[in-house]
């Protein structure tokens, strides 16, 4: 008989935890103390270099279980785009993604901590925002919906009033791409 693997998420994300309540699976969170590191790498590795460290972090502390790890990456014309410091940084951000298109990247790491075998995958989506005039832009600072996240926005919420369009995965600009993250489990066992 063998007994079923413990799922910890290595991430303190709140959207995360509530995407992985939504299709029923029971996990435990461990958030990681891995050290995000720019690197000057591009937006798809530095996501991945991030989800992989977070994973081996936590690999070490559990014995049978299956360690995800997530990194989310903001990119606007091959530039990261990281959670605003302050308002006049979120309004910089609004305003550059205003009117254009950009890419979503998360990278998913899974570790099974009994034999090390591990797995990855990548997911992009790209994100068409409509024209935002100073009023927008203003009333979405104010709402604060927008400080703790690359792009300064929140599609799940009120930032939805400003995605014009979105090419792929829904879930992956929530913060956890569900359609790979089962694909994933599904190759690892």
């Amino acid at each position: 008989m063998t007994t079923q693997k413990q799922l910890v998420l290595a991430s303190k994300s709140p959207r995360r935890k509530e995407l992985l309540e939504q299709i029923g699976l029971q996990f435990i969170i461990h958030p990681s103390d891995f050290e995000e590191k720019d690197e000057h790498l591009s937006a798809e590795e530095l996501a991945m270099h991030n989800a992989m460290g977070k994973a081996q972090q936590l690999a070490r502390k559990y014995k049978n279980a299956l360690i995800i790890g997530v990194d989310t990456v903001v990119s606007f014309q091959h530039h990261q785009i990281n959670k605003p410091k302050d308002e006049e940084d979120a309004k910089r951000i609004l305003r550059l993604l205003s009117n254009t298109t950009h890419q979503v990247i998360s990278a998913i790491c899974i570790i099974d901590t009994d034999n090390g075998k591990n797995i990855s995958g990548l997911e992009v989506t790209n994100v068409t925002m409509d024209r935002l005039d100073e009023k927008d832009i203003a009333a979405y600072i104010a709402s604060g919906e927008g400080e703790d996240k690359a792009g300064a926005y929140a599609i799940q919420g009120l930032g939805a009033l400003y995605v014009k369009k979105i090419e792929g995965d829904y879930f992956n600009v929530v913060g956890l791409p569900i359609f790979l993250l089962r694909k994933l489990l599904g190759k690892i066992g």
